[in-house]
């Protein structure tokens, strides 16, 4: 049971610290989250090791937990990372992919167009969910890990991060992403190796100016 329940903790508190309500600085102590979700102290210490071997603490000893800041260096390393791996992944899942692969890629992009102006938040969600199949649809767990990782401190950024430019506008990160999926859907996977290298680059851009 606790470990189901440390998971359940995890994900809330990732949540609450990728939204920024639990802010960079911020200190965590055991005790007070056990009360607050009415848990033992196993389940929360489990939570809140996890959450450090993420990164996303540190431990303060005889104090608690520290939320870490998120800086820009952060971000660049991030996006780094993304440009590695991200094309080559799209250029894999265009030469292999399923036709409900295609039928789920087109949903997510509906989904980030209907709702990009009533709804920008959902809307950044259906574009990480658009990234995230994609990675998963590479069928390589390791990948699909360091990139799940990536996304998740990407989004952090945003929510974090004051001096972080505002997003790419969602119209070019729309055409960008429909980019990619014509050319997953065309099975051209040079063109869709390419349209994400540009895509991640004005991802970069947005976030970062010229650094």
């Amino acid at each position: 049971m606790a470990s189901s329940l440390s998971e359940q903790l995890t994900l809330t508190l990732r949540e609450r610290i990728n939204r920024g309500e639990l802010a960079p600085g911020t200190l965590i102590i055991e005790p007070a989250l056990a009360q607050e979700f009415e848990v033992s102290k196993t389940p929360v210490r489990e939570s809140l090791r996890q959450l450090t071997s993420e990164g996303l603490l540190q431990v303060l000893p005889k104090k608690g937990y520290l939320v870490c800041a998120i800086s820009l260096n952060d971000v660049y390393e991030v996006l780094e990372l993304r440009s590695l791996l991200e094309p080559h992944v799209a250029g894999q899942v265009a030469s292999m992919h399923s036709a409900a692969l295609v039928v789920s890629l087109a949903g997510h992009l509906e989904a980030q167009e209907r709702l990009s102006v009533s709804d920008p938040i959902a809307s950044m969600h259906a574009a990480q969910r658009f990234h995230s199949e994609l990675a998963a649809a590479s069928r390589n767990s390791r990948l699909v890990a360091s990139l799940e990782n990536c996304f998740t401190q990407t989004a952090r950024a945003h929510y974090v991060l004051p001096s972080m430019q505002p997003y790419m506008s969602q119209s070019d990160e729309l055409a960008e992403h429909q980019a990619i999926f014509a050319a997953i859907q065309n099975s051209d996977p040079a063109a869709a190796t390419e349209a994400m290298a540009v895509h991640l680059e004005s991802i970069r851009r947005a976030m970062l100016g010229h650094h």
